[in-house]
C-alpha cells in the first residue's frame, strides 16, 4: 500500500478530474474515494488512461448502507463508476450503531471471496469497534483510516491498531488545512526550506502513518509527495509530537444520526 495517495474528499467535476491526473503525472499510484464523495465517475473517466495494475484504489460504503444487501450493491456501484473490476481496499466508511457489524463484515467477506475486493477495512472506528470488528471478521481489518495529525495523535488508537497489524491510515492528515498556521509547523518549515504541509506529512510518515492529503493545486499535490529525500531529525519529530492538543477537525464525539450519511430517522 503506497504511504502517500491522493485524498479526493468534497472535490467534483473537472476540479476533481484535474486533481487526478496531476497526482498520476506526480507520480502517485495511491487514490482514496468513497461512494459519499459522489465523485468516482469523475475519477473513473481519467482512470481510462492509466494501467489499472499499477495503481492502489480504496473506496469507502456510506454507513447508511452497511446492511449485506446495500454493502454489495454499493461496491458494484463504485467499480462500475470507476471502471474497474476491483478495488485494493474497500472500508466501512462510518461506524452505524443501527445496522449489525457482523452482517457488514459478512457481506465485505463475500466481496473479497468474489476477489472484487482485495483487502477490507474501517474508518472512524474506535479502539472498541476495531477490536469488536477483530472478533467478528473471519478475514483480516487491513486498515482503519481515522483523523490523524500534529493536534490530533490518538496515541492509544494507533498503538491498538500496531498490536493488531492494523494500518493506519490519515484523513485530513493536515487538519483540513487548519494546522498549517501551527507556529511550531511554520518554524520548521523555514528551518528545512520545507512547506508546512510537507513538515506535517513527513511526521506522519515517520510514523508509518499512510497520509491522503487532499489538494486541488497542481503545485501542492506536486509538494504533497517529495517526502522522501529528506527527514525530520529526531528533536525536531519530538517538537511536532508535543503540540498534540487532543483537537479533532471532524471526527468529533457527536454526531447528527439523523443525517443521510447514517440514514437513521428520527
Amino acid at each position: 500500500m503506497p504511504i502517500v495517495g491522493i485524498g479526493t474528499w468534497d472535490l467534483h467535476g473537472e476540479t476533481i478530474r484535474h486533481s487526478v491526473r496531476s497526482a498520476l503525472e506526480a507520480g502517485y499510484t495511491h487514490i482514496d474515494t468513497a461512494e459519499g464523495y459522489q465523485n468516482e465517475t469523475e475519477i473513473g473517466d481519467v482512470l481510462t488512461d492509466y494501467n489499472r495494475e499499477n495503481l492502489f484504489l480504496t473506496s469507502k460504503v456510506l454507513p447508511s448502507n452497511l446492511n449485506y444487501d446495500s454493502v454489495v450493491e454499493s461496491c458494484e456501484r463504485s467499480l462500475d463508476e470507476l471502471g474497474t473490476d476491483y478495488l485494493d481496499l474497500y472500508l466501512i466508511h462510518w461506524p452505524n450503531p443501527a445496522i449489525s457489524l457482523r452482517e457488514t463484515l459478512s457481506a465485505m467477506e463475500y466481496l473479497h471471496d468474489q476477489g472484487t475486493v482485495r483487502n477490507i477495512g474501517v474508518s472512524n472506528f474506535s479502539a472498541y469497534q476495531l477490536s469488536n470488528a477483530h472478533h467478528i471478521s473471519n478475514i483480516p481489518i487491513a486498515v482503519n483510516q481515522i483523523e490523524f495529525h500534529p493536534w490530533f495523535q490518538r496515541s492509544d488508537l494507533v498503538e491498538y491498531c500496531r498490536e493488531t497489524d492494523v494500518i493506519v491510515e490519515a484523513a485530513a492528515p493536515l487538519a483540513r488545512t487548519e494546522i498549517l498556521g501551527d507556529e511550531t509547523v511554520n518554524e520548521l518549515a523555514e528551518k528545512y526550506d520545507k512547506t508546512p504541509a510537507q513538515i506535517v506529512l513527513r511526521w506522519a510518515v515517520e510514523k508509518d502513518v499512510i497520509v491522503i492529503p487532499k489538494s486541488a493545486s497542481e503545485g501542492h499535490i506536486r509538494e504533497n509527495i517529495q517526502l522522501f529525500d529528506w527527514q525530520l531529525n529526531e528533536l525536531d519529530h519530538q517538537r511536532l509530537n508535543e503540540i498534540d492538543l487532543g483537537q479533532a477537525v471532524y471526527d468529533t464525539p457527536v454526531r447528527d444520526w439523523t443525517d443521510e450519511v447514517y440514514g437513521i430517522p428520527e
